[in-house]
């Protein structure tokens, strides 16, 4: 009679979900852009909040040094500006664009930290931008993109810190979040 148990070949690593990092808005900014998600994502897939991602997929096993490094990264790391540039289409949705030259030297900086742990999408060239609607009909999407670039304004928006998220195939289940540093540190008593 078989044992029961894993199959041969099987580790338990294969169970640990992987891990998302997202970059964490001002309120404000937060709130127009989960806004938008709300109104134009399809209600029936729109499981998450809006959000900047920064690695798609890093390895849930490593979580203890994940979480080291994404602390040590914030606490020298003081809240910056995010032009938000464009909207852009993604053939089935929308984004818009965002630039910042302390968002680019920030993820460069966890890749190389994270290198060996990188999946081929997280090696790609990163291009900041907030989804607020993917999985739509192509019509429609055409149709909000031309909608939204018409009275479209640059603004700015604020990085204030990073979250860290479990991907168990449904809605993200946030693991923490790491604020930067505050520009006016409190005088110590």
């Amino acid at each position: 009679m078989k044992q029961p148990g894993p199959e041969p070949g099987f580790s338990f690593m294969d169970q640990i979900a992987p891990l998302i990092l997202t970059l964490r808005f001002d309120e404000r900014s937060f709130a127009f852009f989960n806004e938008q998600r709300k109104r134009y994502f399809p209600p029936e897939r729109n499981f998450i909040p809006a959000h900047l991602t920064l690695f798609h997929h890093l390895p849930g096993e490593h979580l203890i040094e994940i979480q080291r490094d994404i602390a040590a990264s914030a606490s020298r790391q003081k809240p910056f500006p995010l032009e938000v540039v464009s909207l852009r289409s993604l053939g089935r949705g929308v984004a818009y664009n965002l630039a910042s030259p302390e968002l680019s030297g920030l993820r460069r900086h966890l890749a190389q930290l994270w290198n060996d742990w990188l999946k081929p999408q997280d090696r790609q060239k990163h291009q900041p931008h907030v989804t607020v609607q993917n999985k739509a009909d192509p019509t429609q999407a055409r149709a909000l993109l031309e909608e939204l670039t018409e009275g479209f304004q640059p603004f700015q928006a604020t990085a204030i810190g990073l979250d860290l998220w479990w991907y168990r195939g449904g809605p993200w289940e946030k693991v923490s979040s790491s604020l930067f540093a505050d520009e006016i540190q409190p005088a110590k008593s």
